[in-house]
């Protein structure tokens, strides 16, 4: 079975994630609703089992929140992956919301690597903090061990801007998680 259940508690937070690869329920509670939205779609659009409760020091801001959720989902795809023999590695997607348009490429390969390129520039939609889409993306990528490439092209509305980010990270991490059908590890050096 793909799946993970991690349970990581600090000072600053408390977060709960269930995770399978191959599908499954999905609730989302962050107490930052725009974030339950695109956890939510990601979950979804993935085809992934996602269960999150994260209970942070809002009274602050969302950072510590965002930040700790993407470290714990992070960990939990890392743990649900294993030794990463028998999936197709690697996965790209162009995703479209109206006028913004989102592309995403992975690599599962252990070696951990982020680069964000978006033009966002309003401080907030809804109750999130902009700046956290390159946070929680960072936080993701580090603890789930991929080289994680996210660009939007082009885009006006931050809501769909970020949407489309994380749909486009959603279909790329559905390709490169996919089983490659005879359980070997896609590399020339014999293990990821």
């Amino acid at each position: 079975m793909r799946t993970a259940e991690i349970n990581r508690t600090t000072k600053e937070t408390d977060i709960s994630v269930k995770l399978s690869l191959d599908g499954g329920e999905v609730s989302i509670d962050t107490g930052i609703g725009f974030f339950d939205h695109m956890l939510t779609a990601l979950a979804v659009h993935g085809g992934f089992g996602l269960e999150i409760t994260a209970k942070g020091d809002l009274n602050v801001d969302g950072h510590h929140t965002v930040e700790d959720v993407g470290i714990v989902l992070g960990t939990a795809f890392a743990r649900a992956l294993g030794d990463k023999s028998g999936i197709m590695r690697y996965g790209s997607a162009y995703i479209p919301m109206d006028e913004a348009l989102g592309f995403c490429a992975v690599d599962v390969s252990a070696r951990p690597y982020l680069v964000f390129i978006a033009k966002i520039t309003n401080e907030k939609v809804g109750d999130f903090d902009t700046c956290l889409t390159e946070e929680f993306m960072r936080a993701f990528a580090f603890n789930a061990g991929i080289t994680l490439h996210l660009c939007c092209e082009y885009g006006s509305n931050d809501h769909h801007i970020i949407e489309a980010l994380f749909k486009a990270l959603a279909h790329a991490l559905k390709i490169a998680v996919r089983l490659n059908g005879d359980g070997s590890a896609l590399t020339t050096k014999g293990v990821i």
